[in-house]
């Protein structure tokens, strides 16, 4: 068996920095989270996986402390056991899927056997999902009527002028949250006819090739203009375009401040509640949702809707129209 001549933290650091195809750990040592941490960071793997896997890694080897289990290379009882339990305690199908998706990703970095490819783990997790369900919960759509109605609660101060230009941007471009707060000046190119947002990275392409969104001015919901508005007001020219505002109304600006992703998500769900809607069903993915769904009401073109949403797959899109269009054409409208 092979002895690492380090000590283990000294080991792993050397491992964490080695490419990962090349890294290589001993089916004879423990695991250590911040090694993998550290890999996954090095693996060309988006943020929100970087965060869902380091989850994941930290309950599994928690579980494993637990029953005396060893994490890496973990045994196909030990995985199957740790994904009944994580059942139990009530975790949601698409957690699981994430959780078995980070132990075989560990065990690919470590260049140990994959025990989640196992019949007895695959037996373990179509079990689960049929006790916890599969249906995904999701968010309701804030439609162009709803972000009127948000737009409307927003003060006229600094922060509001913050909050209007992100509503009504993140609903226009059906952006990503990610996306969103990743938007600097420079991405912002004006066009007579509106905006030419440029999007450097995204979900579904983590290499970093880059898109372009078109944003018109509009009529209603005018996200160019709140835009302008926004950044006029903050005297912004350059970097970030969303920035945190403090409590007593000043721009934090330096190296790479900008708003995170929960700060958008808590906007959403303030202005939610403020409009009298239930804001526990809303969240960053309504704008995105709300945009798809206002467009399929009003009968645009599937392929221009992806154009806009990015989506690569359009049978996620398909499922937005259906539900949009829902008592279209209804085939019992004759007779019930």
């Amino acid at each position: 068996m092979f002895e690492p001549k380090l000590a283990p933290a000294e080991f792993y650091e050397k491992v964490a920095k080695l490419p990962a195809e090349r890294a290589e750990i001993s089916a004879g040592l423990p695991v250590e989270t911040a090694a993998i941490v550290r890999a996954y960071q090095r693996a060309s793997k988006a943020d929100a996986t970087v965060r869902a896997y380091t989850a994941a890694a930290k309950a599994f080897e928690a579980w494993c402390t637990r029953y005396g289990f060893q994490a890496l290379p973990a045994s196909a009882e030990a995985v199957a056991g740790f994904i009944v339990s994580e059942a139990e305690d009530g975790c949601a199908a698409s957690t699981l899927g994430k959780r078995l998706a980070a132990i075989k990703y560990a065990h690919k970095l470590a260049g140990a056997a994959d025990p989640t490819e196992d019949e007895g783990v695959r037996a373990a997790m179509k079990g689960a999902r049929r006790k916890v369900g599969v249906a995904p919960t999701q968010k309701a759509a804030a439609t162009a009527e709803i972000l009127a109605s948000l737009l409307m609660r927003t003060p006229d101060t600094l922060v509001g002028k913050r909050d209007r230009a992100l509503l009504a941007l993140g609903f226009a471009g059906a952006f990503r949250r990610s996306e969103l707060v990743a938007l600097d000046v420079g991405d912002l190119v004006e066009h007579p006819d509106g905006l030419r947002v440029h999007v450097r990275r995204s979900k579904t392409d983590q290499e970093g090739r880059g898109t372009e969104k078109a944003i018109p001015h509009g009529r209603y919901i005018r996200p160019v203009a709140l835009v302008r508005e926004w950044l006029d007001a903050a005297g912004i020219v350059d970097g970030p375009v969303f920035l945190p505002v403090s409590r007593y109304g000043y721009v934090r600006r330096g190296g790479d401040v900008r708003l995170t992703t929960q700060a958008v998500a808590d906007i959403v769900k303030k202005y939610t509640a403020a409009a009298g809607l239930d804001a526990s069903t809303f969240g960053v993915h309504s704008l995105r949702a709300g945009y798809i769904t206002s467009a399929a009401e009003r009968g645009a073109d599937l392929a221009r809707i992806m154009d806009q949403s990015g989506h690569r797959d359009p049978r996620t899109v398909v499922g937005y129209i259906r539900r949009a269009n829902a008592f279209k054409g209804h085939s019992g409208s004759g007779f019930l």
